[in-house]
């Protein structure tokens, strides 16, 4: 199992030793996913926060009419999947997938629990992680409320300039909160400027 990409990743944040950086990668579990692969599901409980080391992913809610309401799409070097759940051993509310061939690094949560005990400093990194995730999703819920649809999707560009080649639109405009006829639309008027 190669981990130098996320030890690389770690390390901007906090320095491990090479004991630290062992005993960190020896509590990952590596898995490949192939497209469509469900990684987490409603109702059952999330046994592994998911670090992404190549591929996407789509972290969704389903409403009672079975419409998909897309939460986050984790890509290359992002970690996801359902905290509360994972955190507190309760059925997860959303469900996770792979949109592509996927390649992952699972943390089980025993693990995560002696690593934060064994090594403080990955308390750390995980608090810089979660701070940036809550400010994210802050960022966004703002935007819903204060942009145009239009210049949601632009921010959407910006941020995952490569992922309108492998998911599908209707995925996209449910991340946005908009319609895909509408996202169509917008893309329509983007392309005739």
């Amino acid at each position: 199992m190669n981990t130098s990409n996320i030890l690389s990743s770690i390390r901007k944040h906090v320095s491990l030793s090479e004991e630290e950086a062992q005993f960190f990668s020896s509590s990952l579990l590596p898995l490949q996913v192939r497209q469509g692969d469900m990684l987490e599901k409603v109702g059952e409980p999330t046994k592994y926060f998911i670090y992404v080391v190549s591929g996407c992913l789509m972290s969704y809610y389903t409403d009672r009419e079975g419409n998909d309401h897309v939460m986050q799409f984790a890509q290359t070097d992002w970690w996801t999947g359902d905290l509360t759940s994972y955190s507190n051993n309760v059925p997860s509310t959303m469900s996770t997938r792979a949109l592509t061939e996927t390649e992952v690094l699972l943390l089980p949560k025993p693990a995560m629990d002696q690593l934060l005990e064994k090594v403080p400093k990955m308390e750390r990194y995980f608090r810089i992680l979660f701070q940036n995730a809550l400010m994210t999703n802050g960022n966004r819920l703002m935007q819903i409320f204060s942009v145009t649809a239009e210049e949601r999707y632009l921010n959407f560009q910006k941020k995952y300039p490569t992922l309108e080649q492998y998911v599908p639109l209707k995925y996209v405009a449910s991340y946005l909160g908009i319609t895909p006829e509408f996202l169509s639309k917008i893309r329509r008027k983007l392309t005739q400027k």
